[in-house]
């Protein structure tokens, strides 16, 4: 194991994990990051470089899970009990609602998206197309949102949350810009948003991930090993700072910084890889 390779291999969990639920895209950042500097394919496989990714996202969702992780004791319990519950209660069959539009529609595309939409060019488009629905957002949102926490969530909006988050198949888009600007424009506060985004993300991530492992087990190599457990925890630190810092701020600044920074972003990839 080399260590230069080593540093790589942190820098791209760190990537994932400040990038994953910030609104700016974390496929686009790797894709970028991977693609046009570190190139972990020269020293890990074309397949086992994909695998990689795809731990060191399961890194990112554990913090999740662990920032959550009341709530998620919450719903299970709701699901596992059948003492009564109060009507205003983020539930399960919210979660379900928002998922649902998205993995039918991934499912059907998930072929394409692999084949066609990964690289740095389709990146860009998505990175600029999210900027647009993120300014729509900060500029079309309710003055008074009437959904000001999560437990207010109604099964309409999380359905029609999850049809939004389709956009987010299209890498570079990102799933916490579409999911959140679309709760915005549908009367959600940024933080009920924001909190809806991050609890519906870890079934559909886990779900996308334990398929993608699944299907490439045999690149779990000792050769291997050393690398995807840095990344992953690299990627598990990095996304528990990013997280807390993120919900911290986004009823301040909204979501047009984000917005700006893709933009920047965009012409930047388009200027150096064009």
């Amino acid at each position: 194991m080399e260590i230069i390779d080593l540093i790589k291999v942190i820098i791209l969990g760190m990537v994932e994990g400040l990038t994953e639920f910030a609104p700016i895209s974390s496929t686009g950042h790797m894709i970028v990051v991977d693609d046009l500097w570190l190139h972990s394919d020269q020293f890990l496989s074309k397949y086992a470089a994909n695998t990689f990714k795809v731990v060191i996202q399961l890194g990112s969702i554990c913090a999740v899970v662990v920032v959550f992780k009341e709530r998620f004791k919450q719903l299970f319990k709701d699901l596992t009990t059948s003492e009564s519950q109060p009507l205003k209660r983020l539930k399960f069959s919210h979660i379900l609602a928002g998922l649902l539009p998205a993995v039918v529609l991934g499912l059907f595309f998930e072929d394409f998206i692999d084949e066609h939409l990964f690289s740095v060019s389709t990146v860009g488009i998505g990175l600029i197309l999210g900027s647009f629905l993120m300014m729509a957002a900060d500029k079309w949102r309710r003055k008074a949102p009437l959904t000001l926490t999560v437990d207010d969530i109604t099964h309409r909006q999380a359905f029609t949350v999850g049809l939004i988050q389709c956009f987010s198949l299209w890498p570079g888009f990102s799933r916490s810009g579409s999911t959140i600007s679309g709760g915005v424009l549908l009367g959600m506060s940024y933080r009920s948003a924001a909190d809806f985004t991050f609890i519906m993300a870890v079934p559909i991530m886990l779900g996308a991930s334990g398929l993608s492992l699944m299907k490439n087990w045999s690149y779990f190599t000792l050769d291997a090993f050393p690398y995807f457990a840095a990344g992953f925890i690299t990627a598990f630190l990095f996304a528990l700072l990013s997280i807390r810092f993120f919900l911290n701020v986004i009823q301040k600044v909204k979501l047009m910084p984000f917005a700006i920074y893709r933009l920047v972003l965009a012409a930047a990839v388009y200027l150096v890889y064009f």
